[in-house]
C-alpha cells in the first residue's frame, strides 16, 4: 500500500494511466494537498523523492521563501547537494550544526537568524567555517528569507497521504470529495457529457491560455482532474433533479452523480433550494420547476437543453389535444 502510495509523487503507474492519457501530468498526485500544482510538481521531478522524510522536505522547501528557487533547486540540479543534504528546513539547520560540531546556542542562534531572513554575521560564518561546514551551505543560508518548520511540513505531508491512500485504493471516494469540496469552477456541462466534449474543451482552453479568465483557469485546472478520472475508467451519471444534492456529488451504481451547483450559472443557495424543493414532491412542469426553486429562465432553459428534466413538461397547462 504504501509503495503504491508513494509512486504517485514518481509517476502515475499506481493510477493504470500513463502520461499521454492525462497530458501535461507526468505524476499522479495531481490534486492531492500541498503536491498537486504545477509548481510543486516540478518540485518533485526535480527533487526525485524515494520516502516520506524527502516529502517531508520538500513541503518545506515549498513553504519557504528564497529556499527553492534559485538556491537548493540549483543546487540539487548542479549535484553539489540532494534532497536529503540541502537546506529544507528551519531545523536541517541546527541539526545539521551540531552535528558539524558547533556548540548548541550556535547552532540555534544561526538557525534562528537564517530563518528569520537575517542571514549570517561573520561571526557566524567563522565558526561555520571553523567546524568545517561547506561554502555552498553557508550560500544557501544567505539567500533564505523564510524557512517551514519541520513539524507543520510532516502534518501538511500526513495529511496528503490520506488523501493519496483514497485516489489509489478508493477512487470514486476520492473525486467525490474532491469535486464536492475542492474544485473551484467544476462545470457540468463542459466535464460531464463523456471524454470526447471535455478533450475538446481542453484543446481549446489551451489553444487559448494565454487569454483565459482567471474562471476558465480555475475550469482548466478541474477538468485536468476530470480528464484523469475518464482516463481510469469512470465515468458521470446524469443529474436527476430528484436525487442530485445540492453540493455533494454522489457515487452512483458505480459512476458520480454531480451536484446541482456543477451546472453553469447556478449558485450554492439556489442549489439548496432545489434539492429541498424536490424533497416535498414532484414538480409538475419546468414552469413549476422555475417557480418554486426561485431559478433563472436561463438556468431553466440550460437544464432543459441538457435533459436533465427528461419528460416533464414546460408548462403547467394542459392542452386540449391531450385529450383527442
Amino acid at each position: 500500500d504504501s509503495r503504491e502510495v508513494m509512486s504517485l509523487f514518481k509517476n502515475t503507474d499506481a493510477l493504470g494511466v500513463t502520461p499521454a492519457d492525462i497530458r501535461g501530468c507526468p505524476l499522479g498526485c495531481l490534486g492531492i494537498p500541498e503536491f498537486g500544482t504545477d509548481f510543486a510538481m516540478q518540485m518533485l521531478i526535480d527533487a526525485n523523492p524515494t520516502s516520506f522524510s524527502d516529502l517531508v522536505r520538500i513541503s518545506g522547501l515549498s513553504h519557504g521563501t528564497d529556499v527553492w528557487l534559485g538556491n537548493a533547486q540549483d543546487l540539487i540540479k548542479s549535484g553539489t547537494a540532494t534532497i536529503t543534504t540541502c537546506i529544507c528546513t528551519r531545523d536541517d539547520i541546527m541539526i545539521y550544526l551540531i552535528n558539524k560540531g558547533l556548540e548548541h546556542g550556535q547552532a540555534f542562534t544561526i538557525m534562528e537568524s537564517v530563518r528569520k531572513g537575517k542571514g549570517l554575521t561573520p561571526d557566524m560564518e567563522e565558526d561555520m567555517r571553523a567546524c568545517n561546514v561547506p561554502d555552498w551551505y553557508i550560500e544557501s543560508c544567505k539567500k533564505i528569507k523564510y524557512m517551514f518548520p519541520k513539524a507543520h511540513a510532516a502534518a501538511y505531508v500526513m495529511m496528503g497521504l490520506r488523501v493519496a491512500w483514497f485516489k489509489v485504493h478508493e477512487p470514486l471516494a476520492y473525486y467525490a470529495s474532491y469535486f464536492s469540496i475542492r474544485a473551484t469552477a467544476f462545470d457540468y456541462e463542459i466535464m460531464c457529457q463523456g471524454r470526447e466534449r471535455l478533450e475538446y474543451y481542453i484543446n481549446d482552453y489551451n489553444r487559448r491560455k494565454n487569454e483565459l479568465s482567471d474562471k476558465e483557469k480555475n475550469t482548466l485546472d478541474d477538468m485536468h482532474l476530470v480528464q484523469e478520472m475518464y482516463a481510469r475508467g469512470f465515468g458521470f451519471c446524469k443529474i436527476d433533479i430528484y436525487r442530485s444534492k445540492a453540493t455533494r456529488f454522489q457515487i452512483v451504481d458505480g459512476k458520480l452523480m454531480p451536484a446541482f451547483s456543477s451546472i453553469d450559472g447556478l449558485g450554492d443557495k439556489a442549489a439548496e433550494l432545489i434539492e429541498d424543493e424536490a424533497s416535498k414532491g414532484e414538480f409538475l412542469s419546468q414552469e413549476d420547476f422555475k417557480t418554486r426553486c426561485k431559478v433563472s429562465a436561463n438556468t431553466v432553459e440550460t437544464m432543459d437543453r441538457l435533459g436533465l428534466f427528461g419528460d416533464l413538461p414546460h408548462s403547467n397547462q394542459i392542452s386540449l389535444m391531450d385529450f383527442l
